[in-house]
């Protein structure tokens, strides 16, 4: 972030009932009630701000590329909201800093779409990679490990809390990933496979991420940061809490 990004965002505008959270020229908004037409009114007196400030500061923004979203177990949605006369149209899933939110925060639409990714980056280096390649055995884990599987780990402090279910989907695409890579027979486990090449499976990988997650908070200069250890106890249904994923 430069000066000028700086400049123009030290008075952005804040209210005490919305979360507003910035990166670059990406802003969130999140206003939360127990009923929606209440949220969705402290959503628009917010973004009403909003808007006054950016035609403050003469910043143009687009209105179709803007998302609104309700996040809630719930069927119902909350009421449409507006900036600068235009409405925001209503999306089930959002993508925000490359993860993508469902309405319901299960991480399911989130992993879809990065096992198709996964499958598309997988069939481009399969060449370099499977068994056929003249490679050595540790040049094509290299490649795996450095081109292959940052596309899934990134962000798996959060979307670790996703299903069992969702953590099989990584999972299969990794077996097969390895196998590839191993030449194994058809015969020999995925697990006795992830062993030989001294690679941890998807949950493994959870457990590690959250845990240096955890400490790298814990000595965080930054209190604000420092108070996202802070467990609220509020827990969706029987899902896993982002705080106890080391324990996975």
């Amino acid at each position: 972030m430069g000066l000028k990004d700086i400049c123009h965002k030290a008075d952005l505008p804040s209210t005490s009932e919305v979360e507003t959270a910035t990166y670059a020229d990406d802003t969130a908004c999140l206003a939360s009630d127990i009923y929606p037409d209440r949220a969705s009114q402290k959503l628009q007196i917010h973004l009403d701000k909003i808007d006054q400030w950016l035609s403050k500061w003469r910043i143009k923004y687009s209105a179709s590329k803007s998302k609104h979203i309700t996040f809630t177990l719930r069927k119902d949605s909350c009421p449409p909201v507006t900036m600068g006369g235009k409405e925001l149209p209503s999306e089930t899933t959002v993508k925000y800093l490359g993860l993508h939110l469902d309405r319901r925060l299960t991480w399911a639409h989130h992993v879809k779409n990065k096992r198709k990714e996964l499958n598309f980056q997988y069939h481009s280096w399969n060449w370099l990679i499977g068994h056929q390649s003249p490679l050595s055995l540790n040049n094509k884990l290299l490649v795996y490990k450095c081109v292959i599987k940052p596309i899934w780990t990134y962000g798996i402090e959060l979307w670790g809390s996703t299903s069992n279910s969702n953590l099989e989907i990584l999972q299969r695409f990794q077996n097969i990933v390895l196998r590839a890579i191993s030449g194994a027979p058809w015969f020999t486990r995925n697990d006795e496979i992830h062993k030989y090449l001294e690679i941890p499976t998807i949950k493994e990988e959870v457990n590690k991420y959250s845990k240096k997650h955890k400490l790298r908070l814990e000595k965080h200069p930054n209190i604000l940061a420092q108070r996202l250890l802070t467990d609220t106890n509020t827990k969706r249904l029987k899902r896993w809490h982002i705080l106890d994923l080391d324990e996975r």
